[in-house]
C-alpha cells in the first residue's frame, strides 16, 4: 500500500465558505462518526462580535468575544484560552471507535493555546484521518503544518465550492473503508 495522505486541509480567504463546507462534511460523513469542533460567528445586531465553538454532538463553547476580559487579543478578539482548552478537553479525540477527526480551525486564534498545538501534532501523527480547516495566512505552526508530506491541502474558492465538496468526500471516503 502506497504512501496515503490522511491529513485532509482546507484553506481559503476568510468569508470563502471554509466553514460551511465543514459543516456539509460533517454531515455527509456522519456514518464515520466522526468527533470534532466547527466555528459560528457570534452576531449582534448585524456586528460580528466573536466566535462560538459547536462540538459535533452538539455542545458549545465560547472562543473569543469582543467584551470578555483576556489577556489573548486577536485583533477586536480576546480570546477564552481557558474555555477553549477545557472544551476540547471534552472531545474523545483519541477514543479507539474514533477514526475520523473534523476541526474548524487552525488559525491564529486556536494556536494561542498550546494545548490546541500539542493536540494538533498527536492528531497529525496519529493514525485517523483529519479534516480540517486551516488559515491562508500565518507563520509558526500554521506553515509547519501546510509543509508536511502526510497533507493534502486544497484551496476553496467561489468557484470550486459545490466540487470540492464532492472531491474531499471522496478522498475522506477513501481513507476510511
Amino acid at each position: 500500500m502506497g504512501f496515503t495522505k490522511k491529513n485532509i486541509l482546507i484553506t481559503g480567504l476568510p468569508g470563502v465558505g471554509k466553514t460551511t463546507l465543514i459543516k456539509k462534511l460533517s454531515v455527509k460523513l456522519r456514518d464515520f462518526n466522526p468527533v470534532g469542533f466547527y466555528t459560528e460567528e457570534i452576531r449582534e445586531k448585524g456586528i460580528r462580535k466573536g466566535f462560538e465553538l459547536m462540538s459535533l454532538d452538539g455542545r458549545k463553547g465560547l472562543l473569543s468575544h469582543v467584551d470578555i476580559k483576556s489577556p489573548y487579543t486577536v485583533g477586536k478578539y480576546k480570546v477564552d484560552i481557558k474555555g477553549f482548552e477545557e472544551f476540547l478537553d471534552s472531545i474523545p479525540f483519541f477514543e479507539d471507535t474514533v477514526s475520523l477527526i473534523i476541526i474548524d480551525e487552525i488559525g491564529k486564534m486556536e494556536c494561542l493555546s498550546e494545548k490546541f498545538k500539542k493536540l494538533l501534532k498527536e492528531i497529525l501523527d496519529s493514525e485517523k484521518a483529519l479534516v480540517a480547516t486551516i488559515a491562508i495566512k500565518g507563520g509558526g505552526l500554521i506553515e509547519e503544518i501546510k509543509k508536511r508530506d502526510d497533507i493534502k491541502l486544497f484551496e476553496i474558492s467561489q468557484n470550486n465550492r459545490e466540487s470540492l465538496l464532492f472531491e474531499i468526500l471522496s478522498n475522506v471516503k477513501r481513507l476510511l473503508t
